[in-house]
């Protein structure tokens, strides 16, 4: 019985590191993730967040974005100081497409999430389209409208 244990723990324990290993080293398909989030299609799941003005996206946003001082260029520019700023982020994309795209992976596992984001002139100044998801998992349980809120809060 304490051998079938081991042997049952020592499987266990490969398989992990062989999840482990597939989530945090294969490739992104940057095409895949690398969206213009004004036009970006919800997932049926609960596992996304759009920010955004009123009727500047495809879909209806969860929080309707507010307006910032200075012209989009710089408010992306601002934005993306800040998410690169945060732990275990990086970009995905290299720029030219008028919209960028950030990976945030989880703490121990190294789950990825996408943000992709744009900035948009609005009547007094301009406002971000931000379309944050997960790759894996049906729900997130709230992460990526947490962390894009707490994002913008230091703005």
């Amino acid at each position: 019985m304490t051998r079938t244990l081991g042997y049952g723990a020592a499987l266990a324990a490969v398989l992990f590191v062989i999840m482990w290993l597939w989530i945090n080293f294969m490739p992104i398909d940057a095409e895949r993730w690398h969206i213009d989030p004004a036009t970006a299609r919800k997932p049926s799941s609960p596992n996304s967040f759009l920010y955004a003005p009123a009727a500047a996206t495809a879909e209806t946003p969860d929080i309707e974005a507010t307006v910032l001082e200075g012209e989009p260029d710089e408010v992306l520019e601002r934005f993306a100081a800040q998410a690169l700023a945060a732990p275990r982020v990086r970009e995905l994309t290299t720029g030219g497409t008028g919209y960028r795209t950030f990976v945030q992976r989880t703490p121990l596992m190294g789950f990825p999430d996408y943000i992709s984001v744009s900035a948009v002139a609005v009547e007094g100044g301009s406002a971000l389209i931000i379309f944050s998801r997960s790759q894996y998992g049906y729900g997130d349980w709230g992460v990526n409208r947490k962390r894009i809120e707490g994002w913008l809060s230091q703005l």
